[in-house]
């Protein structure tokens, strides 16, 4: 049964600071171009906390993290941050262009809670990707040092009713905040307090199952916290508050989340695409002549540009497992060959064997690249790029030896892999927009 509940956040006070100069992307989608601008739009921005600068003389009592405390210490302290008087949750809407699809306006809605942190072997919460240790330690030094969450991990849930849907947003009120970001993506978000309203949203989310869409590192991160300090929770249960609406049994035991409805419309998601670098004596020839073992290889004309590459892509993904490789000396398109490849991944699920980043992965980059899954947990040779353009000119420029561009995962494919148990590789998939960081933030004391 998943545990939902209402909490008072502590919100940026819109009479000291502009909610476009503070709030930030997901930490992990920060370039360093975009924290630099984030540090030089406002004092009071966000990334100081989420991801601070490291300074040259950085020690054990002054760091990124002993900052990150400070700042939020005297953020409040001075009325920049300033937590509601209500338990509450938020409803949060983002209207966004499609990527890639000019014209194409799509909203996606949702509401932040807090949501219990429960091991996936319960069968409540289920993940669809591996995780990488370094993210993991990062995360946890800085939930340690802050005591808060900033950022909301992103939940999927199924209600073909559209209960949240109907009772958030069928007469929604002006936004507490509304700001544009540097993607041109319009989120909004209201507080919802009257109890009567949260209670039915609560119980119709109790029989939910919830699959992590975005934020596997933050979500075990979480949870790992809420153990180390499940042994300190001996305590007196957490009061609650005005309308007998739930608590969690102790502040770690919960994290900050924003839960999607996967029947509801505007869920998008995009392909990541893979970029190899740092590869000895690679060959191209010889890499395409291994590759046809497992794969067609059919060269893409060097008159498409990266729109027509893609629809190409596209085109092939709806007969079978297809990406394009991208090298120096021109781009192929691979698609299965479904005798060879099935032979090689027969340990595998059904499942899993039709996934074009599994065949990526398993059959491209271990058996023909020589890459080994610890190598790629690792983060050696392998490097995950949103754009297109921007892998294919990694290639062109030297820094990488090859690209491979990928067709999206669909909502189906995810659903199945996540509730049968298994995992896809890391970076599987991109939800498109992200929820951005700061909107509300859960602080733990």
């Amino acid at each position: 049964m998943a545990r939902i509940y209402p909490f008072r956040a502590f919100r940026y006070n819109p009479g000291l600071v502009r909610a476009e100069d503070v709030v930030t992307q997901p930490y992990d989608k920060i370039s360093p171009a975009m924290q630099q601008s984030y540090y030089q739009r406002s004092p009071y921005n966000l990334v100081r906390v989420v991801l601070g600068l490291p300074e040259l003389f950085d020690s054990e009592d002054n760091n990124v993290y002993t900052r990150a405390a400070e700042n939020l210490i005297e953020w409040r302290k001075e009325g920049v941050l300033s937590q509601d008087n209500e338990a509450a949750i938020y409803a949060y809407s983002q209207r966004y262009e499609v990527p890639g699809a000019p014209g194409s306006i799509q909203e996606r809605r949702g509401f932040i809670a807090l949501g219990e942190l429960v091991d996936y072997s319960q069968g409540i919460v289920f993940r669809h990707e591996r995780t990488l240790a370094k993210p993991k330690s990062d995360r946890l030094n800085l939930l340690r040092a802050t005591r808060a969450h900033f950022g909301q991990i992103f939940m999927l849930y199924s209600d073909p009713g559209l209960t949240a849907e109907q009772l958030l947003f069928a007469n929604p009120p002006t936004p507490d905040i509304e700001v544009t970001d540097e993607y041109g993506v319009l989120h909004r978000v209201w507080k919802v307090s009257e109890p009567g309203t949260i209670n039915l949203l609560l119980s119709a989310m109790q029989n939910k199952k919830l699959i992590i869409a975005d934020g596997h590192h933050r979500y075990e991160t979480a949870l790992n916290y809420s153990r180390e300090r499940a042994a300190q929770a001996t305590g007196a249960p957490l009061e609650r508050p005005a309308g007998n609406l739930p608590q969690p049994p102790y502040p770690e035991a919960a994290a900050m989340m924003t839960f999607v409805n996967m029947d509801a419309k505007g869920l998008t998601i995009l392909p990541t695409h893979r970029v190899v670098h740092g590869l000895k004596g690679f060959d191209a020839a010889k890499f395409l002549k291994r590759a046809g073992e497992y794969f067609d290889v059919l060269p893409v004309s060097p008159a498409l540009d990266v729109a027509g590459i893609l629809r190409q892509l596209a085109e092939a993904g709806k007969t079978g497992a297809s990406f394009v490789a991208v090298t120096r000396t021109g781009n192929h398109l691979l698609t299965a060959n479904k005798t060879a490849v099935e032979a090689r991944l027969r340990d595998q699920p059904e499942r899993q064997r039709r996934l074009d980043v599994v065949q990526l992965h398993s059959v491209v980059l271990e058996d023909v690249l020589g890459i080994s899954a610890q190598a790629v947990l690792d983060q050696s040779h392998l490097r995950y790029v949103r754009e297109a353009a921007d892998a294919m000119q990694q290639v062109r420029a030297g820094d990488a030896e090859v690209a491979f561009l990928m067709n999206p995962v669909t909502l189906d494919q995810l659903r199945e892999v996540a509730f049968a148990g298994d995992v896809m590789p890391q970076k599987s998939t991109d939800f498109y927009p992200k929820l951005l960081s700061g909107l509300t933030i859960y602080a733990l004391e």
